[in-house]
């Protein structure tokens, strides 16, 4: 797959953890802010994070970088394994490509490359989880995190059910298109409609030309979903986080319930929660300042 940054983004760079190659580029404006590390979410290409709300967050005094995880957009798809469902390797018969410890070494990495010695974290969905993770694993790199749309990054397997809604997992799994260009923009079509937020109106024909810029294959990708979803953490709970952290979830949210933040906020010791009214699965334009907000004031709050 082949995605170019707009002029708002430096050149693709890599960086490398063993064999592993992580895409990861930079926003051109903020350059001078305090370092902010974006995560996204399953099989997504690091595109699928607004430029909008990118650009909000550098305003708000933050260098914003971000980057694609493996098994996704630009960075190194590793081999098949066994488990070739998401839905399986959540629920059954986990993955063997690699562990979740290997993802949050991933960021290290490109954060090394960047030469941030430490970052303020933002993850979306899986990357909310990734995030807590980095915070367990590299405490020394994290200022602070900010979860959003995730379940407790020590969910394991059967355990994570409770934090999901089965209505949208079964239309997920009954997505299906064909492996064309039209195929993909019909996928991101569809998903963005899935996820979207129930107090704003979609708009499809930004969601279609979002699809056809991103060209994005890992959205329906299943296997590499699978080896993602399948990553098993074998670290210690979320309890231990030191890091200052903020916990943002849609009460509109289609795939995670709400009570998956209660759990993460109530877990992590002086984690703050923050609902957001009319939001689903997804970024929408009237809540960027309001989320830029949030994770100012959090790191204000980590200075003092």
């Amino acid at each position: 797959m082949s995605v170019s940054s707009s002029p708002a983004w430096t050149p693709v760079r890599w960086a490398e953890n063993g064999k592993v190659r992580l895409a990861y580029d930079q926003l051109a404006t903020g350059g001078d802010g305090e370092p902010l590390l974006l995560v996204v979410g399953l099989g997504a290409a690091r595109q699928w994070i607004p430029d909008g709300l990118c650009h909000v967050l550098a305003e708000h005094g933050f260098a914003v970088a971000r980057y694609d995880q493996r098994d996704g957009g630009q960075s190194t798809h590793l081999p098949p394994t066994s488990t070739r469902s998401p839905f399986a390797a959540l629920f059954g018969k986990r993955g063997d490509a690699y562990t979740a410890e290997d993802m949050t070494d991933d960021a290290i990495a490109v954060m090394d490359d960047l030469g941030w010695k430490s970052a303020h974290l933002f993850g979306m969905s899986l990357g909310g989880a990734i995030v807590q993770r980095i915070a367990i694993r590299h405490p020394e790199r994290v200022r602070t995190l900010t979860s959003m749309s995730a379940v407790p990054g020590d969910a394991k397997g059967l355990a994570t059910l409770r934090y999901l809604r089965p209505g949208t997992l079964a239309k997920l799994s009954r997505m299906r298109f064909p492996a064309t260009p039209q195929g993909t923009v019909e996928a991101g079509v569809a998903l963005a409609r899935l996820i979207a937020s129930p107090g704003y109106p979609f708009d499809e024909q930004a969601a279609r030309a979002t699809a056809e810029r991103i060209a994005d294959t890992g959205i329906h990708d299943a296997e590499a979903q699978s080896r993602q979803i399948g990553a098993q953490w074998h670290g210690p709970a979320i309890s231990t986080i030191t890091a200052p952290t903020l916990v943002l979830h849609g009460d509109g949210d289609p795939l995670i319930k709400m009570n998956a933040a209660r759990a993460t906020a109530a877990r992590i010791p002086g984690a703050r929660l923050v609902s957001l009214p009319g939001v689903g699965h997804d970024l929408p334009q009237p809540v960027w300042h309001e989320i830029a907000t949030q994770i100012r004031q959090l790191a204000d709050t980590a200075h003092q």
